[in-house]
């Protein structure tokens, strides 16, 4: 399976560059992997598929329903990196919580890192994502991005760094469920191997942060999902995630705003709801106070919560946090907020609204990545050493126009995973979107994440709206560390030990997966289309 693996300049995660020997988080599925002909992979890999498609865990790609590809060798991460991801994705959560109550709290005052000098106002006032409809408004427990997803990539020395930040209806989980339980059946014996951190859980963390969001004195709070419909990208992990928390699915015209609350309308009439995991974006959540064309959200909607009646999770105005010229503050906010230094790194970045660095820009755009500092999914974005000269040209006058509209990056080789190419295992770049759950309390960051895969050769693109797929991403627990199980999700799961002749080899330890007994299958879900919710995945 391994004859003819090219390496190149990108750091690969599976093979060391130097010996070319499987570092180790990998040696149990290269030992797994080189035991198989490729026909047994591909046989394992279609079983994906049909399984995905079956049950509906698909996207749109230009125009067509697609299962959403899952490659069939995992990515691996171990525990003292993942340490450090934890670690950091938790830090620059608190400092971008920290940063959005001092932007939305001090209602008629400058917030105080303007005043110190750490960032301008002129930035933040003229993002997109600033609303200043939620001014003055402090949640109940002071959580505003109860879900985050922070993108980060590995470079060309295997350190982990942030790409961006998604804290306003960051999605994908969804599929990080649905992976894991797809190849604990369709690939049980890589299990086997190794000891695996669980996934399964997340529903459960979900819940108690949105119940502990809840209004003061609401001590059995009712929350409810709210989706755009079927037709939003992301509805399967609408109904996913409220299924699985045992909470109504709802659209807006189940909800409606009355003395002050929002209610339900149920077959037993009005109930009244405490808490909205909105996955609608904030354009289209009140048409009083945004798009009077909406008929997503829910006349009265900001009233309700500026009453303190309900709260939204996550708030309204997030996206000033997820801009990407506020993205290259963070470390600074970091220092200011948290008085630490960060422990993830961002990727060096060009601020085009300054006359230096926007000349700088112009005159090397040839080498460089440009992004809107509002876009998502890859949309918009061009790298210059692959565009041509007439797309160089409009890039160059887009620039010039509005420059507070772009951010310039140098090209950042992400590290390979091997990935089944027709037939083939070959080097394919990956990233990695964590998701963290604030309760208040705690910053809880769900071991592993979606890695998103480029499944064109050279891509660097990793969106599965730009052809992109996923790979199942196991973290592995410490030497003395706990494995959590949960008896409602075992499976007996056959064994694949490696090799006798190789000394090398890891011992093998049984995990238990986290697939239900007689569930062989990913859950139901919902077509995939294009979003009208400003979700991506």
């Amino acid at each position: 399976m391994f004859d003819d693996y090219p390496t190149g300049d990108a750091w690969d995660e599976m093979f060391d560059h130097g010996s070319g020997e499987p570092r180790a988080p990998y040696k149990p599925i290269h030992h797994t992997l080189r035991a198989m002909d490729p026909e047994s992979l591909e046989e394992r890999a279609d079983a994906l598929a049909r399984m995905f498609l079956d049950q509906g865990v698909t996207f749109d790609h230009a125009g067509e329903e697609r299962p959403f590809p899952l490659d069939a060798v995992p990515r691996v991460i171990d525990a003292e990196s993942w340490q450090t991801v934890e670690r950091g994705v938790a830090q620059r959560v608190l400092a971008l919580e920290s940063f959005l109550d001092d932007i939305y709290s001090r209602e008629g005052a400058m917030p105080r890192a303007v005043e110190d000098g750490i960032i301008p106002w002129r930035l933040i006032a003229t993002s997109s994502h600033f609303h200043r409809a939620v001014a003055g408004l402090r949640p109940a427990n002071g959580v505003r991005a109860h879900v985050s997803g922070i993108d980060l990539i590995r470079d060309e020395q295997g350190d982990f760094r942030v790409l961006e930040d998604n804290v306003r209806v960051p999605s994908g989980v969804s599929y990080v469920i649905a992976n894991r339980r797809a190849m604990a059946n369709v690939f049980p014996e890589a299990f086997a191997t190794m000891r695996i951190r669980p996934v399964h859980h997340y529903p459960r963390i979900l819940l108690d942060a949105l119940r502990a969001a809840a209004p003061e004195g609401r001590t059995d709070p009712t929350v409810v999902v709210l989706t755009p419909g079927v037709y939003n990208s992301a509805y399967f992990e609408h109904t996913l995630l409220a299924r699985m928390m045992g909470v109504e699915l709802v659209e807006g015209r189940d909800l409606v705003v009355r003395g002050g609350e929002v209610r339900m309308r149920t077959t037993r009439g009005e109930e009244r709801v405490d808490v909205i995991y909105r996955r609608v974006d904030d354009d289209f959540l009140d048409p009083v106070h945004f798009r009077r064309d909406s008929m997503l959200g829910v006349t009265g909607l900001i009233s309700a919560v500026r009453a303190g009646r309900v709260t939204l999770a996550n708030a309204i105005g997030n996206g000033v946090a997820d801009d990407k010229l506020v993205y290259s503050y963070v470390p600074d906010l970091i220092r200011y907020y948290l008085d630490e230094e960060p422990i993830l790194h961002g990727v060096d970045t060009y601020r085009c609204n300054e006359p230096e660095a926007l000349q700088e820009v112009l005159s090397r755009l040839d080498e460089m990545v440009v992004k809107p500092v509002d876009g998502s999914g890859g949309k918009g974005l061009i790298i210059g050493p692959k565009a041509s000269g007439e797309e160089l040209d409009e890039l160059r006058a887009n620039l010039e126009r509005d420059p507070r509209g772009w951010i310039a990056q140098p090209v950042v080789q992400l590290s390979t995973v091997p990935t089944l190419i027709d037939g083939q295992l070959r080097p394919r770049h990956v990233d990695l979107r964590p998701f963290a759950v604030n309760d208040g309390d705690q910053v809880t960051v769900l071991p592993g994440g979606l890695t998103r895969v480029a499944l064109p050769e050279g891509q660097l693109v990793v969106n599965s709206s730009q052809g992109g797929g996923s790979k199942d991403t196991w973290v592995l627990a410490g030497r003395y560390a706990k494995v959590p199980t949960s008896g409602d999700e075992v499976i007996l799961l056959g064994t694949n030990r490696p090799m006798p002749s190789d000394d090398s080899a890891p011992p093998t330890e049984l995990l238990d997966s986290e697939t239900e007994p007689g569930d062989t299958s990913p859950p139901q879900a919902g077509p995939d289309h294009d979003s009208t919710a400003g979700e991506e995945a």
